[in-house]
């Protein structure tokens, strides 16, 4: 009984999962400590900077806040986006494919759905509102979907490399965005008695915002919404996709060894349409949750000039999970939780922008995953013989017993 516990134990410690996650932790406690040791040594050109405090406001995340319930339903909402992005990023990379062009996705979701959000008006008509949002957020879906399938097809049909064709379509999508919202027909959209320029007005002005279902008063009156629930449902589901279906089988078959994959028998372009068409409804989506919040406003007049920090964002999201869909959930609220205390670590003498050197330093480090994980696996088997050649070694002590080959 105790031999097949511990061999129960043995293949869990050696399981894919375990691994991934083991590398994922070694990833963050190595770069928390070079991050210490950074603010340590600028603790010598920094008046009143306290390297332990500034770990502490780290490690506090949004809760150093003057309103922490509030800052914590802000954190969660925040992280819905980067939820969506990573996903984009982890269900392509498990295809072999690298999609960079999240950030486009992410704008032609964001586009469709306010296109449709904010031309609707449903104020006092609740049940309209809800209707006109589901629809703006499948039209979201859809063009994502689109956008991610260009560089797809190109990719499945043409052998043309998907990082070129997805870095133009990001900056294709950001001046189609500007562009489409700077026409005269939908000056309608821009939000010209807020004192700001270039902005557009938010679904509080027509009633088609994302429910909250009580979250936000529930918060200290946060952003937080329904999004969150949507983003762990789907990693979920993206998670027994490639995990437990057939599909699924075939995408990760693709992506180990495209050609022989091919061989086997399966399609691998319909694979890759079908991976860069769901990592463009994902990233999509992303967008939409984001901008139909009735708190959340756009510049559309300086989309064109720079794109969304969370398409780029979700690389670093899904290289620290591994490209684990549900991992993607944790990896994102942990970089988002860093993110939460850069702006209290001027009280630990620091500006925000430590914080973000910590992130990069472990999204840097995530670039070593496997390393760690082989690492692991490496260890796990050399304990094992290890193991075996001591048993065997008191056999021989005890009972005489010769090794097999008759060597003594």
């Amino acid at each position: 009984m105790k031999k097949s516990s511990n061999n129960s134990v043995s293949r869990i410690l050696s399981s894919d999962g375990v691994r991934s996650f083991g590398s994922s932790i070694i990833c963050i406690l190595i770069g928390l400590l070079i991050g210490f040791i950074i603010m340590l040594f600028s603790s010598l050109s920094l008046k009143d900077a306290d390297p332990l405090a500034g770990l502490g406001v780290l490690f506090s995340g949004p809760f150093t806040a003057l309103k922490p319930v509030k800052e914590l339903g802000n954190m969660i909402f925040y992280t819905v986006p980067l939820i969506f992005t990573s996903l984009s990023v982890a269900i392509a990379y498990k295809t072999g494919l690298f999609n960079i062009g999240a950030p486009g996705q992410f704008l032609m979701g964001t586009m469709a759905a306010l296109l449709v959000a904010l031309n609707i008006n449903s104020i006092g008509n609740t049940t309209q509102g809800v209707l006109v949002w589901i629809l703006a957020v499948v039209l979201s879906i859809v063009a994502g979907m689109a956008w991610g399938l260009i560089p797809g097809a190109l990719k499945a049909f043409f052998g043309i490399n998907e990082v070129i064709i997805s870095i133009m379509t990001n900056w294709i999508a950001a001046n189609i965005f500007t562009w489409v919202f700077s026409t005269d027909s939908l000056s309608h959209l821009v939000n010209s008695n807020s004192g700001k320029s270039g902005y557009l007005i938010t679904t509080t002005l027509t009633g088609n915002g994302t429910p909250d279902l009580g979250l936000g008063a529930l918060t200290g009156n946060s952003y937080l919404d329904i999004g969150i629930f949507l983003a762990i449902i789907i990693a979920v589901l993206c998670w027994l996709l490639m995990n437990k279906t057939t599909l699924g089988f075939s995408m990760r078959a693709c992506g180990l060894n495209r050609f022989s994959a091919k061989y086997a028998g399966i399609n691998d372009k319909v694979n890759m349409l079908f991976s860069m068409g769901l990592a463009g409804a994902l990233a999509g989506l992303g967008g939409a949750l984001y901008y139909l919040h009735p708190g959340i406003e756009i510049q559309f007049k300086s989309v064109y000039q720079s794109l969304p920090d969370y398409g780029f964002s979700g690389i670093a999201g899904a290289f620290l999970a591994n490209c684990n869909p549900i991992g993607a959930v944790f990896a994102s609220l942990f970089i988002r939780y860093i993110n939460a205390s850069g702006s209290n670590l001027t009280n630990a003498g620091y500006n925000r922008y430590f914080a973000d050197i910590i992130i990069a330093v472990i999204i840097y480090l995530a670039g070593f995953s496997n390393f760690f994980k082989d690492l692991f696996l490496k260890f796990r088997r050399g304990e094992k013989r290890d193991k075996e050649a001591g048993e065997l070694f008191k056999k021989i002590l005890v009972h005489g017993i010769e090794p097999k080959g008759g060597n003594k």
